[in-house]
């Protein structure tokens, strides 16, 4: 680089950062997001999902149109070849395509990838510009609530396992939003932008939505109050039987259909045994134009003052809904695959386990390594080359220091630093009597084991860890 650079006047200094919105990742919060996953992905295995993987852009004209008022969000790239292409903005508008390219019906799938907005990052509360999400959907024509109900029980298995703290999951129906809207006098052109400010409920207080929805978008403060009244209520079946003989929802043909669906979902949680986290809640309505069924959000609570009657919300982890249109959308045909998902929102997940690890000053490992190779005397370099390499073989996940001859106290202070519980200690008297000394780093116990053991006792004792 210096001779293309020439003299070092015209060196060009680098500035050294990540692009706004993104961050590195070093070994510790790998660590952390590794663990994360390996929760979420057994789960996604355990109820049976496949794994898929699209493209990190797609063309522009499949991401168009899916995302409401956040379209403007997408990021455009130059044109390539003659392409005009964007990078994916989530994970369920590919997945779409993917069905309606490759004529799929039927599909229980999970995908984990990165996907990019152009939003003002919000980097302390997990909002970025590049971000993984981790969804699972369910493909095909079913009986009602019943994939449905499976989505939120795996919500609820993954929020319990990684012990983020006490969660609710708000649940809705687009279909009970729309009735809704209908009976409040609202025009069927502004439902859509009245229900992007409604969703807006759980982050601003009624008053603004409220002003919003009069002084900019329009709707008569009849219309607006009498939403009002609607979309502060929340609760479980009590909730769903009242509107149910509510004079007015109970006359709209759309809202009746929500409803019905919402009481038999309650019915199918209850048996799950998961209801105590389940909230009814007419306030939610999730921004993206292709919901056209039952919609949710998971929230993390925060009970930061005891007088409180309602503990707070720190945010969401976790939403999606059912979107029975959007694979029609791709179809030549229009042919609908009628299909229902769920986002688990990792950033915000890892950046509250990485807060909690810092607090607690656990100490992390970063590496797996069950053993280390070493050596108490000089000149065994090849003796413990050859132990490494058995070890290897075996599938045991071993390490050495690269030096011809380390102290040996060195050797036992790598241990201590990087957490390897156990040392594979080479010695000449070792070696004449076909054993290896096994030292367990904790307790600083050694134990002579028979070479040809050596790969059993390691499984053995590294199982317990």
């Amino acid at each position: 680089m210096k001779a293309q650079l020439g003299t070092d006047e015209g060196k060009h200094k680098f500035v050294l950062k990540t692009p706004k919105g993104t961050r590195d990742f070093g070994p510790k919060e790998m660590a952390i997001r590794e663990r994360a996953f390996k929760a979420i992905i057994s789960c996604f295995k355990r109820h049976g999902a496949e794994v898929i993987d699209t493209p990190v852009f797609e063309l522009k004209e499949t991401l168009t149109g899916k995302y409401g008022e956040d379209s403007k969000l997408i990021y455009d790239l130059k044109d390539q070849g003659g392409e005009l292409l964007s990078l994916r903005y989530d994970l369920t508008v590919p997945f779409a395509r993917y069905l309606a390219m490759n004529k799929i019906t039927n599909i229980k799938r999970y995908h984990i990838a990165k996907v990019y907005r152009r939003d003002n990052p919000a980097m302390t509360r997990g909002r970025y510009r590049e971000f993984y999400q981790c969804d699972f959907d369910i493909a095909g024509q079913f009986d009602p609530m019943i994939p449905d109900a499976e989505r939120l029980k795996i919500v609820h298995e993954i929020l319990s396992d990684l012990q983020l703290g006490d969660f609710v999951i708000k649940v809705n129906d687009r279909r009970i939003l729309d009735g809704m809207f209908a009976v409040c006098g609202v025009p069927d052109s502004k439902f859509r932008t009245i229900c992007s400010s409604v969703d807006k409920l759980d982050k601003v207080p009624w008053e603004e939505v409220r002003s919003e929805m009069v002084a900019e978008k329009g709707l008569s403060p009849e219309a607006a109050d009498r939403i009002g009244e609607y979309v502060q209520l929340h609760g479980g079946l009590d909730l769903i039987e009242q509107l149910l003989q509510d004079p007015k929802l109970s006359q709209n043909k759309v809202a009746k259909e929500g409803l019905g669906d919402m009481k038999l979902l309650f019915e199918y949680l209850t048996l799950f045994g998961i209801t105590g986290k389940i909230s009814f809640d007419l306030s939610l309505a999730r921004g993206l134009d292709y919901y056209t069924g039952v919609i949710f959000e998971a929230v993390l609570l925060q009970q930061d003052n005891e007088h409180l009657e309602e503990p707070l919300s720190v945010g969401s982890v976790a939403g999606g809904g059912r979107y029975d249109g959007l694979v029609g959308m791709f179809d030549a045909k229009g042919r609908k695959v009628p299909c229902v998902g769920v986002s688990i929102g990792i950033e915000r997940i890892f950046s509250i386990l990485e807060q909690r690890l810092e607090a607690s000053e656990e100490k992390i490992r970063t590496t797996e390594t069950q053993v280390l190779v070493a050596s108490a005397q000089k000149k065994l370099l090849e003796e413990r080359l050859k132990l490494i390499s058995e070890l290897w073989d075996a599938g045991i996940k071993a390490e050495m220091l690269y030096k011809k001859n380390p102290k040996l106290l060195n050797q036992l202070q790598y241990c201590e630093e990087t957490g390897i519980p156990l040392v594979a200690i080479v010695g000449e008297q070792e070696l004449k009597d076909g054993v290896v000394k096994l030292r367990i780093v904790a307790t600083r116990e050694e134990v002579n084991v028979r070479r040809e053991s050596l790969v059993e006792e390691i499984r053995i004792r590294t199982s317990q860890c």
